[in-house]
């Protein structure tokens, strides 16, 4: 049975009364009353299978706290709102990251099935399996996956890692893959040339560089005519500069405004079925840098998903 922990209480943070923030719009919600909104927020707050430093296990209540004080209004799009918060999702006690990605399974597979649009706040990466997974039995479906690396090793002997979802959604039918902004000396050849020999399209930090929206654009057109697409922001695909609190920061990365840019044109595809911010990582950041560069995200994404 699908179980949360009670989502928190959103409020603004300003006295002005006409800045109107997330933290005055985000509502608690259930799965009964989900289909009464656009959208509903979801914490994952999970580091198991991080290979590198944890921490991300705090990244969505620090992700929580700081969309509440942003402001809810786009220049293009207008004020986002029927945004809920489902809670967190609650974790097994016990058992390996397989028995925690087959468990959170059952519960995203619940969010998948009401009207509004998931959006998992991370947590490691390891949970975009489960986050994927329910989507495969209902159709063809193509990631978008912003991020540094591919995420695609091989499945140790004691089980799967912040690096492997890739390739188990592979291995359980996932038909089309996109990675924006990888990094150069970043990602062995042998996974490289995993996804290629699976049609995938990788496209370098460099090319966000030089033209954002083509790149996205041609990300997308990648996927060919699945069904629907996931969207997955891996925080570290930003420059170590904008994203430190993240378990491997590293320099190259593509900025927070070019990031912001291609979500839009992202959600703004009609496959969209879901989206996530993974891998923020509270204790590790500075000055809130990379929970501010999250949070953000999430609000750039609602913002082209309702325009």
């Amino acid at each position: 049975m699908p179980t949360f922990t009670d989502p928190p209480e959103w409020t603004g943070t300003s006295t002005d009364p006409n800045d109107e923030q997330f933290g005055d719009v985000v509502e608690g919600a259930t799965l009964e009353t989900a289909d009464e909104y656009d959208a509903v927020l979801v914490g994952e707050p999970y580091d198991g299978a991080v290979i590198g430093r944890t921490g991300a296990a705090d990244g969505p209540t620090a992700i929580r706290e700081s969309l509440a004080g942003v402001k809810t209004h786009h220049f293009d799009a207008g004020p986002v709102r029927g945004v809920g918060d489902l809670g967190d999702v609650a974790l097994p006690a016990a058992g390996g990251v397989e028995a925690v990605q087959d468990a959170v399974a059952e519960t995203t597979a619940a969010v998948h099935a009401t009207d509004a649009l998931p959006v998992f706040l991370g947590g490691d990466n390891s949970l975009t399996v489960p986050n994927v997974r329910p989507l495969l039995d209902a159709g063809s479906v193509g990631v978008l996956n912003f991020d540094a690396h591919l995420d695609c090793r091989e499945v140790p002997d004691d089980g799967p890692t912040s690096g492997t979802p890739y390739r188990q959604l592979f291995e359980a039918g996932l038909d089309a893959y996109a990675c924006v902004g990888a990094r150069h000396f970043e990602t062995s050849s042998a996974y490289d040339d995993f996804v290629r020999e699976r049609g995938a399209e990788v496209r370098v930090a460099e090319e966000v560089g030089d033209d954002p929206v083509a790149t996205v654009d041609g990300a997308l057109e990648s996927l060919g005519d699945v069904d629907r697409v996931y969207v997955s922001v891996d925080v570290d695909v930003l420059d170590a500069a904008f994203a430190p609190g993240v378990s491997a920061p590293t320099p190259g990365g593509i900025t927070t405004r070019e990031c912001y840019r291609m979500l839009r044109v992202a959600a703004s595809d009609d496959r969209v079925a879901g989206f996530e911010v993974v891998e923020t990582a509270p204790s590790l950041d500075r000055d809130g840098t990379t929970v501010d560069a999250a949070a953000r995200a999430v609000a750039h994404f609602l913002a082209g998903w309702s325009a």
